[in-house]
């Protein structure tokens, strides 16, 4: 009795300490993914400067070389690494939260699409952990479909940060490269452009659901020129994981906001999520809320090599009406109320 005790013990203390392992590999995990988001382009290009001015100077000027050389990989589709977008970080990452993606329709190979991928939220923590890893089994899920995240061409101008990124299949978001993936790179691909944008991200804060979609019409336009079927994809969630201070129109917080947004590309956001080592502090690391990322039904789209605006606007409200109906059919599954409204702006 007493050594069923002791044992029993041991297995139970055991348990904790695996638990506690975990959850702090899941905090590191995440963490280095903020710091790559915010600071890793700005770092690493500091740091080689520095090496530039060191006895090491050599390898500097070789890596420059090579990054004139492979300056418009990015465009080409990138250099996706399988190893790197199944690594175990991205499993931790993962479950911090926990990231779950939803499939509800088969994608045909045949065919190439472009996903729309809404809310913004602050960093996009969904759109990456599913469609840049194979955390959530992207691969497994959607079988011969190559998704390409795509972000601000200015990440790709950093040093290693664009090669970290590429690494993931992690495109810029930009019309050579989005032209080149749908018509120079067969089907089986899937463009994920979050829609919404850096404007969208300013008015992100829980409890509101709310998306930038009514003027935006150049992915649609896109998916016209090359024939490629538009993909409505919400992640419930995503706008639950980070706190912001919300300027309002026309106060000179939103006037700074917005002058970066137009001459930088992103806009910078006053936000907090918890502290390092407690959710009762102020810090960097998100909250550990659930983002349940669902992808709908694909919309077929003809290729029209010079779409009118007419045709431009039928497609968008069609896309429009679908994410709609996609948002009210899952709400409620995952924690929503009925009566809940997505607002399109």
């Amino acid at each position: 009795g007493t050594g069923l005790s002791i044992l029993s013990a041991l297995q139970d203390l055991f348990r904790l300490s695996k638990s506690k392992v975990e959850k702090q590999l899941q905090i590191i995990s995440v963490l280095q993914w903020v710091l790559t988001f915010l600071v890793m382009g700005i770092a690493c290009t500091l740091i080689l400067m520095y090496i530039l001015c060191t006895d090491c100077w050599l390898i500097a000027a070789l890596y420059l070389a090579w990054l004139v050389f492979d300056w418009n990989t990015p465009k080409k589709g990138g250099r996706r690494s399988q190893w790197v977008r199944n690594w175990a970080i991205w499993r931790y990452f993962r479950d911090y939260f926990p990231i779950r993606l939803v499939k509800t329709h088969n994608l045909l190979t045949t065919r190439n699409y472009i996903f729309g991928y809404h809310p913004h939220g602050i960093m996009g923590l969904g759109a990456f952990c599913n469609f840049s890893t194979e955390a959530t089994g992207v691969s497994q899920k959607f079988p011969g479909i190559r998704p390409y995240l795509a972000t601000l061409a200015g990440n790709f101008r950093m040093p290693i940060l664009r090669d970290y990124l590429m690494s993931g299949g992690i495109c810029p978001v930009n019309r050579d490269s989005i032209d080149y993936i749908l018509s120079k790179n067969g089907s089986g691909n899937a463009i994920v452009i979050v829609v919404g944008g850096a404007a969208e991200s300013l008015n992100c804060t829980p409890g509101k659901n709310s998306v930038t979609l009514k003027n935006r019409k150049g992915f649609v336009k896109l998916a016209l020129r090359h024939g490629a079927d538009l993909v409505p994809v919400y992640s419930f969630g995503e706008n639950e994981v980070y706190k912001q201070v919300i300027f309002e129109e026309g106060s000179w917080g939103r006037w700074v906001q917005k002058k970066f947004q137009k001459h930088i590309g992103f806009a910078p956001c006053i936000f907090h999520g918890r502290g390092l080592f407690s959710s009762n502090t102020w810090g960097l690391l998100p909250y550990s809320k659930p983002i349940t990322t669902v992808v709908g039904e694909p919309i077929t789209i003809p290729q029209i090599d010079n779409p009118s605006q007419k045709e431009v606007d039928f497609y968008h409200s069609m896309y429009v009406d679908s994410l709609i109906k996609l948002f009210d059919k899952y709400k409620s599954k995952f924690g929503l109320p009925e009566t809940e409204v997505l607002e399109v702006n």
